[in-house]
């Protein structure tokens, strides 16, 4: 498959055009994700599984190298990287809708349809991850008085022992800033990377164009990403084998509601 070409500026200007929905739409994509993955589940649930093998291996790998204190960091960038991992599904979608045979390695053709422009919008996520992670640990250099604990009970005492109560709400706080700048950004980025010949810039102010002028109800759309995600990380990765496809596919049929057809 042919790399996607990129569009003139007018093209791009037409490409910032958004429709209005309202707060029923999230639960329908959720309703037709869940349909993409009862029209082809071995694929869906391969990719869920998948997602869930790396983030066990990554976790499992920190814990060797007694570095357990970075995985609250991990599971945030997972929030921040989540549309770039779930690139496969997105084009699992596609191919549902235009009534074509699915292959083996999706993300693989999905990110060849726009790859330059795909290569810049991981670019921008992944710099936005590690400008939050310096900031948290600038956060915790200013914020935290006593000796540095150890790294075997950092969680423990910084996390669960109530004694660093403005640490916490300090993280929150610009872990909310940062969640809020990514979900803006790339909130219907990649599928519209894969599906239209637009450049990454073009997508992403599409992308904030779509959160603003529909701030309800894609608020709410967050927040059930947060959850559904959320139930996935918490029981130890395992909900992540359901709530990734389900999530992926319904993302696509939002950026779908959300731009004009062609």
């Amino acid at each position: 498959m042919q790399n996607i070409a990129l569009t003139n500026p007018a093209a791009e200007r037409e490409a910032l055009r958004v429709n209005q929905i309202d707060f029923t739409h999230p639960w329908q994509w959720l309703i037709k994700g869940r349909a993409d993955i009862k029209a082809a589940p071995g694929y869906s649930l391969t990719y869920g599984a998948g997602i869930v093998l790396i983030g066990a291996v990554m976790t499992l790998l920190m814990a060797l190298g007694h570095l357990t204190f970075l995985v609250p960091f991990l599971m945030a960038g997972f929030f921040l990287l989540a549309p770039l991992l779930a690139i496969g599904l997105y084009q699992m979608s596609d191919n549902l809708e235009r009534g074509e045979s699915l292959k083996t390695c999706q993300a693989l053709e999905a990110f060849k349809r726009n790859q330059s422009q795909l290569g810049i919008t991981t670019g921008v996520l992944i710099m936005l991850m590690q400008a939050w992670i310096l900031a948290s640990v600038f956060l915790f250099i200013m914020l935290f008085t006593d000796p540095f604990p150890s790294l075997d009970n950092f969680v423990q005492v910084v996390f669960l022992s109530g004694q660093y109560n403005l640490i916490l709400l300090a993280f929150i706080v610009v872990g909310a800033g940062f969640a809020v700048c990514a979900f803006c950004i790339s909130a219907i980025t990649v599928p519209m990377l894969i599906d239209r010949p637009v450049d990454a810039f073009t997508a992403m102010r599409t992308s904030v164009r779509a959160v603003t002028v529909n701030w309800g109800p894609m608020l709410l759309w967050a927040a059930l990403i947060v959850c559904i995600v959320g139930v996935g990380l918490l029981t130890f990765y395992i909900g992540l084998f359901i709530a990734v496809p389900l999530v992926g596919h319904a993302t696509w049929h939002a950026y779908r509601d959300l731009v004009p057809g062609d």
